[in-house]
Parts: structure tokens; C-alpha cells; sequence
């Protein structure tokens, strides 16, 4: 299939894959309980004679191009889509408005499944002319630990058949409709929660050495760890630790006894990560023992850091420079924001790239996660045309 073949075969699809994505839209679901949109996801490759397995992962969808499940003697090019919304009240005033209250295809998740499901649709047309089999993975959970990826790939989706490269592209509102953006090696940041709970002696405001307030503590503590990653990191090690909640129900005059943080702590190195846990334990113990109260620190371990592969990333580049044109083909910057598709990135050569969906002059600004977040429809055509593209040329 040559370029014009290609970009025929998108705009007769076109229509249907936006009504796909407006559907998807209008009905978003939590992680991991994306029942409705797993089935919508399979009625599709059901209609279109494309081979599937519903129930992966209690909620994904593996379908095979070329291949089957039973095949173990080759190998097989992977192409991912996540299906999960946020929990976020949508504000568009649009007819394909969610209609489930406080739920949004924020992320652009019904975006990565319709323009999947449109590649679907085309490769399984053109099935004989692939270099290689397909296997695409529509994923469940990509919002929240521990990240669908990883509970896909414990269900064997690399396997029978094997994959042996993966692809899977995300909007990216900052970037204009028809521009695509690439970054060969590290590109996004491990991401770990912490969660902290700090217990004091609370008692009246006027009397504080007759307490251990809990607000002077996790001060302390957070000052602390702070200062020692500053110290401790290696200089070109890039790293992220923010607290985004403190909250002690104290009052003018009231310490209160206990109180809790939450925080976020992200990296692109492994061995830094290890150390920078020892570090937050090392200072909860130390300021425990010299206020003489008690923190208890969680962290829930998250998504590992993305590194796409580098020659891999650059085939797909030089690809999408001779489709689109090297003008709209763009190197991306380092992002300390993450994406469970690192899982993948951890065990076999990856390509994740970014796809252009915003739109000025249509006031298509809004970034992913905001309540007014939406895209230009074109996109999907462009997002078609690049997987289409890569499965294409294997």
C-alpha cells in the first residue's frame, strides 16, 4: 500500500473511526473497569472478521493480524492503545459531552483506542501485503498503579506470539494538528507515590511543649529529605519530589495529633530510585526519634522510566519524515510526567511517539487531564496513517 493508497483508505474510514472516538467520549470508564468499552472495542473487531481475546487482564483486548495465539514459532510487531478515563467533571459544551458525571476522556484514551481500531480495520483489509504479524493490545488501567502494562504483560501479552518491537503514540495538545513529535532513548520519568502519616500529641495551641505537633514534623521532614536529594543526586540524573497535600485539622489554638502528606517522587534511574527511598526512610526514622513521634511512611512503587529505543525510534522518524514531510516531524523535549507503556519499554525495543491534536484557532488548547481538554478531529486521520504506516513497513 503505497502513501496515497494509505491516506485513501483513512479518509474513507475516517467518519466511522470519529464516531467511534465521540462514542467512547460520551461513555468513559475507570481503570480496570472498562467493561463497557471492552466490549464496544471487540463488537468492532468482531464486525470486522479481526481474530480477539476479550477478558485480558479482566478488561483488555488482544487481536492478531496475520497470526493467532496459538503461533510460537514467529514473531509479531505490537501496536497499544489504553482504554481508561479520569476522574474529572467535563466542561465542554459538546454533543458528545461525557454523559457519565465525573468522568472524562481527559488523557485522549478514546482517541488511542479509535485510531487503533481504524488501523485495525485497514491492516486487516491488507493483511497480505504485511512484512510481519500484529498483534494489537487495547489495555486496561494506564491511569493508576500498578498500570494495566504491567498486569497485561503478567498475562503473557508478549507471548504466543512473541513481540518483538513495540509501538503506541499519545496527543499532545501543545503540539498543532498535523505535526508528530519523536525522542529516541529516555523520554519519561519513573513515578512513585508517597503517602505519609505522621502521629503526634496534639493539645492546646498555648501549651506547645507539652505536645509533639505533627505539622513541625512532617515540615521537617519534607525540609530534610529535600536537601539530601539535592546533595545525594548525581548531577545528570534528572528528578522530580513535589508534595501536593498536607493536612493536619488543627486549629488557631489546637495542635493537632496526627496529620498526612502525599507527594510524588520521579526519576530516570533506577539505582537513584533505590537510594532515594533509603533516604526518605533514613529522614522518617531520624525525625521521628528527635521529636519523638511517629512517621509512617508508604510508598507505592509505580511505573518504571520510558526509554524509547534508539534505533528503532529513529527508523520511525525517518518513516514519518518521508509520509508527513521533515517539517512536521519534531524532537520532543524530557518529561518527568510518566506512562505505564515504560513497562513494555523495560522488556523489548519500543517507539512511543507523540501525536499533534491541538488546534488555535479552533481554541483547541487545553492540556491533557484539564476539564476542557478536546482535539482536533483531524488528528486521528494523521494518528492512522502513522501506525498503519509503521505495521506496513514492520
Amino acid at each position: 500500500m503505497n502513501p496515497e493508497q494509505l491516506k485513501e483508505a483513512v479518509n474513507g474510514l475516517f467518519e466511522q473511526v470519529r464516531s467511534w472516538r465521540e462514542h467512547l467520549h460520551r461513555h468513559p470508564e475507570p481503570s480496570f473497569q472498562e467493561k463497557n468499552t471492552m466490549r464496544f472495542v471487540a463488537d468492532i473487531l468482531q464486525e470486522f472478521g479481526i481474530a480477539h481475546e476479550t477478558n485480558v487482564a479482566e478488561t483488555g483486548v488482544v487481536a492478531w493480524i496475520g497470526a493467532d495465539h496459538h503461533t510460537k514459532e514467529v514473531s509479531c510487531i505490537g501496536l497499544r492503545a489504553d482504554l481508561d478515563a479520569l476522574p474529572i467533571h467535563e466542561e465542554n459544551d459538546v454533543s458528545y459531552r461525557s454523559q457519565v458525571d465525573g468522568w472524562m476522556h481527559a488523557c485522549g484514551h478514546d482517541a488511542h483506542t479509535s485510531i487503533l481500531l481504524g488501523t485495525a480495520v485497514i491492516l486487516q483489509a491488507n493483511r497480505n501485503q504485511l512484512k510481519k504479524p500484529l498483534k494489537l493490545i487495547f489495555q486496561p488501567g494506564e491511569e493508576m498503579n500498578p498500570g494495566g502494562a504491567s498486569l497485561m504483560m503478567k498475562a503473557g501479552v508478549l507471548q504466543h506470539p512473541s513481540v518483538e518491537k513495540m509501538y503506541a503514540l499519545h496527543v499532545f495538545p501543545e503540539m498543532e494538528v498535523g505535526n508528530i513529535g519523536l525522542r529516541p532513548g529516555l523520554y519519561m520519568a519513573s513515578s512513585d507515590e508517597l503517602h505519609v502519616g505522621i502521629k503526634g500529641v496534639g493539645g492546646h495551641g498555648a501549651l506547645p511543649e507539652k505536645c509533639v505537633n505533627p505539622i513541625e514534623m512532617g515540615s521537617e521532614w519534607m525540609r530534610r529529605v529535600k536537601a539530601r536529594f539535592q546533595e545525594e543526586c548525581p548531577e545528570n540524573i534528572p528528578h522530580v519530589l513535589t508534595f501536593g497535600r498536607f493536612e493536619a485539622l488543627g486549629s488557631t489554638n489546637v495542635i493537632p495529633s496526627e496529620a498526612f502528606i502525599k507527594g510524588t517522587f520521579r526519576t530516570m534511574d533506577e539505582t537513584w530510585r533505590a537510594r532515594a527511598y533509603q533516604i526518605l526512610e533514613e529522614e522518617a526514622v531520624l525525625v521521628s526519634s528527635q521529636f519523638k513521634g511517629e512517621i509512617d511512611l508508604g510508598i507505592s512503587k509505580g511505573y518504571p522510566f520510558l526509554k524509547n529505543d534508539e534505533h528503532l525510534t529513529n527508523e520511525v522518524q525517518q518513516l514519518f519524515e518521508n509520509l508527513f514531510g521533515s517539517e512536521h516531524v519534531h524532537e520532543l523535549a524530557l518529561r518527568m510526567t510518566a506512562e505505564d507503556f515504560a513497562f513494555y519499554s523495560q522488556e523489548i525495543p519500543v517507539c512511543f511517539f507523540r501525536l499533534g491534536v491541538g488546534n488555535k484557532e479552533k481554541g483547541l488548547t487545553y492540556a491533557v487531564h484539564h476539564p476542557r481538554f478536546d482535539l482536533d478531529p483531524e488528528s486521528l486521520k494523521i494518528g492512522m496513517m502513522a501506525m498503519c504506516s509503521i505495521a506496513m513497513n514492520g
